[in-house]
């Protein structure tokens, strides 16, 4: 499997999660409250499974190689991706301090969650399109399939070294459940 294959699949367990947050913003726009504990997996997930792993397969592996192929860090492709990472992080560190309000903080609390968590969906979804649209296919002119597919160890290593064994499929269960109880119907 190419990497950029491998980013695009990721994508699409991230993208469904962004759906879930929206879902949850407009839950409790409504004056409803989400249980903390889901909150605190969304995060777990957004931190671990698309900012440590995902991310971190793209700025160790993917990037580098980009820059050697002669794509420059800084004004272009690259750097914007990198800024919205960053961007990212701290839409999540957000989410994280409104949970630690919470319940003290009530709906105000969860409004503050939810702002954060909107702009992270807003923010991820364009940044998504762009990998998928500019920088991936970029990526696979400039690298060609065998260096792509030479990444998948690599890739490998990271996923084992940051989430650990068994974690990805975890991931999955969970987002399985939120999708049910957000997502349906």
């Amino acid at each position: 499997m190419k990497a950029t294959d491998d980013l695009r699949a990721e994508h699409e367990g991230i993208l469904r999660m962004l759906d879930i947050l929206r879902a949850i913003g407009a839950r409790i726009g409504a004056g409803k409250s989400v249980p903390v504990a889901q909150l605190e997996d969304i995060i777990d997930f957004l931190k671990v499974f698309a900012d440590k792993c995902h991310h971190g397969k793209e700025e160790d592996i993917l990037f580098p190689a980009l820059e050697a192929a002669g794509v420059p860090r800084e004004g272009g492709p690259i750097g914007v991706m990198l800024h919205e990472h960053t961007l990212g992080r701290g839409h999540i560190r957000d989410m994280g301090a409104a949970l630690e309000t919470l319940p003290g903080a009530g709906q105000a609390g969860y409004a503050v969650f939810s702002a954060a968590a909107l702009a992270y969906a807003d923010l991820l979804t364009q940044h998504i399109a762009k990998e998928n649209t500019v920088l991936f296919p970029m990526a696979e002119r400039l690298l060609g399939v065998a260096t792509l597919t030479d990444m998948h160890e690599p890739f490998e290593r990271i996923e084992a070294e940051r989430i650990g064994p068994g974690r990805h499929e975890a991931f999955h269960r969970s987002l399985d459940d939120l999708a049910r109880e957000y997502l349906a119907g």
